[in-house]
């Protein structure tokens, strides 16, 4: 599944500023990437240090929290072969961009620390595999995504109409998997994400997992509070719980990157636009709003859940 990258064209910038302002951003974004592994074992090493300056009788009533942290490191040294995994040619993503070549293992240039708001963004990303593509987010699944796919399956009966003819759009698409699972019914569905945290993680699993729970990842090492027992901080997800490549033949998914109010500006063009914890990324929600509504057809439909309640619309 090939991803088309789209341009976010600003009134006050030229093409060429704008050309070079997504370039800055995509190696931004790849560097954080890159710098995981040195943040992850700081952050580790700053709770060994603090360890060894208790007491001695202190440490003494702690005697597993050593062994501990050289599994952390060692779980921190996996997800970095993952993420390297991630971004090493994930510039060939993008049908209409090229950011030059991209080898983990090469040469590309200083590695400079991440800003602390990319970090949460990544560590946020790697979460987000369990929910996605892991047998352990199932039951998150079942409550965010199944009322969706259960009200598609009740405003487009399978039995009434052909689903190949009906066009679904997920904005903020994440990782994929809700926009994955519509597809895999047989509609039309396109999913729009504008983070490239997801957008890579996103091409990786649906492009380069093939197989099921191929992939190991540990999700939870840097949360050093609110753990029952210190296993629960080393506890490994295994991804993708479904072969990512097992979509009908028939299926029609695609995923765009680029700001969702930038790209979808075509009035009456989609049967469905169906949203998860979107609207509330939203700065103005009404420009969301009017954004969904301009580009459902006539008796479209709006299927939305968020913080608050699920709800169908009917555009009429």
């Amino acid at each position: 599944m090939e991803t088309e990258a789209e341009s976010r064209p600003r009134a006050h910038h030229s093409p060429e500023e704008e050309e070079r302002l997504e370039k800055d951003h995509f190696w931004k974004i790849i560097n954080a990437f890159r710098y995981y592994r040195i943040y992850a074992h700081e952050r580790v090493t700053r709770s060994e240090k603090q360890f060894r300056s208790l007491s001695a009788s202190h440490r003494k009533l702690l005697p597993n929290f050593l062994p501990h942290v050289n599994k952390l490191r060692e779980c921190i040294e996996h997800n970095y072969e993952i993420l390297k995994a991630i971004i090493n040619n994930c510039n060939h993503m993008f049908e209409n961009k090229e950011y030059g070549e991209i080898d983990i293992e090469g040469d590309l240039g200083p590695l400079k620390p991440a800003s602390t708001f990319d970090m949460d963004k990544l560590k946020s990303t790697i979460k987000q595999f369990v929910r996605d593509w892991s047998a352990d987010g199932q039951a998150e699944r079942d409550t965010c995504y199944q009322p969706i796919i259960d009200e598609i399956l009740n405003f487009f009966s399978l039995d009434k109409c052909n689903p190949a003819d009906v066009s679904v759009l997920v904005p903020g698409a994440g990782l994929g998997r809700l926009a994955w699972e519509i597809a895999r019914l047989g509609f039309n569905c396109q999913g729009n994400e504008w983070s490239l945290f997801m957008l890579f993680s996103s091409h990786f699993v649906l492009n380069r997992c093939p197989g099921v729970n191929t992939m190991t990842l540990y999700p939870w090492i840097h949360q050093f509070s609110n753990n029952k027992r210190s296993a629960d901080q080393i506890r490994p997800v295994y991804f993708p719980d479904v072969n990512p490549h097992s979509l009908p033949s028939y299926a029609n998914f695609s995923m765009t990157a680029g700001d969702f109010q930038e790209i979808y500006v075509e009035p009456n063009t989609w049967d469905c636009v169906a949203t998860c914890f979107f609207i509330d990324t939203a700065h103005n929600v009404v420009d969301y709003i009017d954004t969904i509504w301009k580009i459902l057809k006539f008796g479209g439909i709006w299927i939305n859940l968020d913080n608050t309640m699920h709800r169908a619309k009917c555009k009429t």
